[in-house]
């Protein structure tokens, strides 16, 4: 079989853009991934070592920042997540599963904080106070209400004002 120069110099184009589609789509498909703090690992907003408080935690990753924004507790996650102002691009949002994980010392056990189902309204408190529980099952979650009260809801029913801020320090009368 004879191939002129025509054919030579589409075949070369053709594999030139398959490789450069194959590298995006490799690119794309690189999922942000959940990682775990370490004893050192301190709050974004108020500088709270992580390892130190119980309840909930959670993390962004923003478009350019190499490790994620770390929150001692899920109501300043979703603080962040929810504010008008927020514009960075979100990557990945995870919170631990509080059917696994420790209360007292919760370590590991992340998911996509958006599959998630939550308890807000419990009396169960985190480093801030009233706090959002995080379930990766509705299940989980609808025992933990039974157990100590709150409105169960999904992700996407979380708005800014149902969310308070002051509530650790606030009612604190150790400080």
């Amino acid at each position: 079989m004879r191939v002129n120069r025509r054919q030579l110099l589409l075949a070369t184009f053709a594999l030139g853009a398959q490789a450069a589609l194959t590298a995006c789509a490799r690119k794309t498909a690189q999922a942000v991934v959940p990682v775990d703090f370490d004893a050192a690992s301190t709050c974004d907003l108020d500088g709270m070592l992580l390892a130190h408080y119980p309840g909930p935690k959670g993390q962004i990753h923003f478009a350019g920042d190499s490790r994620p924004t770390w929150y001692c507790d899920t109501v300043e996650m979703f603080s962040t997540l929810l504010k008008p102002e927020q514009v960075r691009t979100v990557q990945g949002v995870f919170v631990q599963d509080m059917e696994l994980a420790d209360w007292g010392q919760p370590r590991g056990h992340w998911f996509d904080a958006r599959t998630g189902t939550y308890v807000l309204g419990s009396r169960r408190r985190g480093p801030m106070g009233p706090t959002i529980v995080s379930f990766h099952q509705e299940a989980a979650a609808r025992k933990f209400a039974a157990s100590f009260g709150g409105e169960v809801m999904r992700f996407a029913a979380v708005k800014p004002e149902m969310l308070e801020l002051c509530g650790g320090a606030l009612h604190d009368s150790r400080m």
